[in-house]
């Protein structure tokens, strides 16, 4: 790889990593990838160009580091709201490429922890490679919190028992690399120093494929729940609104976690 083109706001592009292929790395690893406005706004703007970019056929997805590939969004962001009960600012529901209409393969490489707001990137994806220490989870009820979105997106992966237990569990329990393999989050596991070859070699793979024929069969496949999920995501802000613990104490949550201890992982 040559070296990576800097985009501002903390993401990294590796534009040959193979033939057609893109790499996209998250890069604030001291705040474990976690979004910040800036940042999602820069991932919505590069889907957006790849998708004029026909020397881009296939993209990875991955975190910087071996801690995290995403923890959602930044806590300590400043995400200003409306007014209005009827109106939420989310800057997380266009961080995806299908939110911005790339229907261009997007394959996940997932170095560490993936959890909460994580899963609207891992949610349109067209696959996930997961490191061996890989874990998924979702703090959002920990915190006083509605999974409405991320619940939602995970839905479409996983079977409903498996979405459920751990949209509900929160913090008290995260999903291992194995664990995702069985029910068919993830695709492959491999050692950690592998993960994002591994994806580039199965982005590489696709890319070299004629481009036509890829892109059709990418939609094709999410057209099999884009109804559903379209309808789902219709009532997810609502539920957020309705059951979300005030700010304070949402805060007051979050003050009392734990520090990466008391938590099974399965």
């Amino acid at each position: 790889m040559t070296d990576p083109e800097a985009v501002a706001a903390g993401v990294r592009v590796e534009r040959d990593a193979a033939p057609g292929v893109v790499v996209v790395t998250l890069d604030r690893p001291e705040r474990h990838n976690a979004l910040t406005p800036e940042t999602a706004a820069e991932l919505a703007w590069l889907w957006r160009q790849f998708r004029g970019d026909d020397t881009v056929r296939a993209v990875v997805l991955t975190g910087a580091g071996d801690r995290a590939f995403c923890t959602g969004i930044d806590r300590t962001a400043e995400v200003p709201q409306p007014s209005s009960p009827y109106s939420v600012e989310d800057p997380l529901l266009t961080v995806g490429p299908k939110a911005n209409d790339l229907w261009k393969p997007v394959v996940a490489a997932v170095n560490g922890m993936a959890c909460g707001g994580a899963f609207y990137l891992v949610g349109e994806c067209e696959f996930v490679v997961a490191a061996e220490h890989a874990t998924f989870f979702d703090p959002h009820t920990t915190y006083g919190m509605v999974s409405a979105y991320e619940a939602i997106a995970m839905a479409q992966r996983m079977p409903f028992g498996e979405v459920a237990r751990m949209s509900l569990m929160g913090t008290a329990e995260r999903v291992s690399a194995r664990r995702a393999y069985e029910i068919g989050l993830v695709s492959e596991v491999v050692p950690g120093e592998e993960v994002v070859a591994a994806a580039v070699r199965a982005a590489a793979t696709i890319a070299a494929l004629p481009t036509e024929a890829v892109q059709g069969t990418v939609r094709a496949v999410w057209s099999a729940k884009e109804a559903a999920r379209t309808q789902a995501m219709a009532q997810a802000q609502h539920l957020v609104a309705l059951g979300n613990a005030d700010a304070a104490r949402q805060a007051e949550l979050f003050a009392a976690r734990g520090r990466g201890d008391g938590f099974r992982t399965r």
